[in-house]
């Protein structure tokens, strides 16, 4: 299965989701204010109280997160350190009152116990909601009260999550891949048009120092991509949402591994530029092939960042078409650096070894970007990730099989 294949299966589905993720903040924003009122709402009615019912709208506040699947797991463990802390305080308050030693216990006490039901990141909240509930007279009714508001603060907003689907982040985490594509194109145009010219060594470590910041960039796109990654999971409107989080998150791989590459290439320049200060690194003609050689697997870049990227069968196939040409040409640029390198090691064989290094890197770079190591990398990881569900839930994958009218491979669900 090509690229555009594997591509084409979950366009469709995704494309018309895509165009909500415009406006991130809005649509957060409206979304958490809307399901706070209707748990507030919802709780009034449900609960006699003549406290108002604020841990309601407080719960679905924080449980509507930005994806679905995000929700689900933040309503869980929400809902889990609340009930923690009240079950604590009920406990502590029928021994002991509210004193500034019981007060310090029970936050002791809270965190301790938060730890061992791994509510990961809402560890205070079971101390919060202890301390809540001890502080008040009547702790039984209260107790269960802040249970009953927070159980319906998470259900409004999982309910809420599930009437209305977060949107999708691919965009976003495309446009970042995109624009890393095209951060790594400008370092290495920067690079080549040094090479026909002398290159002071501070100006060749500045061009390193560029190349270790691109660690930065790629912890930023990764961020991006995890948000993406959780948008589609348990999304009713995206089908093979498995599937475009591999093509997202291998296309991803493939740029950081090319980055590392490239920090190694400006490596080798710096070294070049200090071992020949008083010279040029290559002859002109040289300097030249290089120079367009970058050029080519710059544009080969930021093709392949556009393939990964692309939302449309139509622009994949073009994205493809060109990728596959940036390919060729660079290619071909190389086999003829390559030759005039060679020609120049044979007439000044001095530092050889740094030339044959820089061809080593760039040859890297373009397996890397190969249409049939991608399509390799694709089916590995969709095996992959395939053998684990199975190996993880063998009677689901057997169900989902024989629901779907599929033949499971021989061994697969072992």
């Amino acid at each position: 299965m090509s690229e555009v294949e594997v591509r084409t299966k979950l366009r469709a589905p995704v494309a018309g989701i895509v165009s909500r993720s415009k406006e991130p903040a809005v649509v957060q924003t409206v979304r958490s204010t809307a399901a706070a009122t209707i748990s507030y709402v919802v709780a009034l009615h449900v609960l006699d109280s003549p406290v108002a019912p604020l841990t309601a709208p407080l719960t679905a506040l924080l449980v509507v997160q930005v994806t679905l699947y995000s929700t689900l797991t933040t309503g869980v463990r929400r809902v889990n350190s609340v009930v923690v802390g009240v079950l604590i305080a009920i406990g502590f308050s029928a021994l002991v009152g509210l004193t500034w030693w019981s007060l310090g216990l029970i936050i002791l006490a809270s965190l301790v116990v938060g730890r061992f039901v791994r509510v990961d990141e809402f560890v205070p909240e079971v101390a919060i909601s202890a301390m809540l509930v001890l502080g008040v007279t009547q702790v039984t009714d209260t107790a269960w009260d802040r249970v009953l508001e927070t159980l319906i603060g998470a259900v409004v907003g999982l309910l809420f999550n599930m009437l209305f689907v977060p949107p999708v982040w691919v965009e976003a985490a495309g446009e970042s891949i995109e624009d890393l594509g095209r951060r790594m194109r400008r370092l290495l145009l920067h690079i080549g048009e040094e090479l026909t010219s002398p290159t002071p060594v501070e100006q060749a470590a500045a061009r390193l120092h560029e190349a270790r910041r691109l660690d930065n960039d790629i912890a930023e796109v990764d961020a991006a991509l995890r948000q993406a990654e959780d948008s589609l999971r348990f999304n009713p409107r995206v089908k093979e949402g498995l599937l475009h989080r591999i093509v997202l998150r291998t296309g991803l791989d493939t740029l950081e591994i090319c980055a590392v590459v490239l920090r190694v290439l400006a490596r080798t320049i710096t070294d070049l530029a200090k071992e020949r200060r008083e010279e040029e690194l290559f002859s002109h003609e040289v300097g030249v092939a290089l120079e367009e050689l970058l050029a080519h697997v710059a544009d080969t870049l930021v093709s392949f960042a556009v393939l990964v990227t692309t939302q449309t069968s139509e622009s994949a196939d073009a994205a493809e078409e060109r990728l596959t040409g940036e390919l060729a040409a660079a290619r071909a640029s190389r086999d003829n650096a390559a030759d005039l390198l060679l020609k120049g090691v044979q007439r000044q064989p001095r530092h050889w070894q740094l030339h044959g290094a820089l061809l080593t890197e760039i040859d890297r770079i373009l397996d890397e970007l190969d249409m049939d190591h991608r399509s390799r990398r694709l089916m590995e990881e969709l095996d992959r990730h395939t053998r684990e569900r199975r190996e993880r839930r063998p009677r689901l994958s057997a169900l989902r099989d024989w629901l779907w009218g599929r033949t499971p491979r021989r061994g697969a669900a072992r």
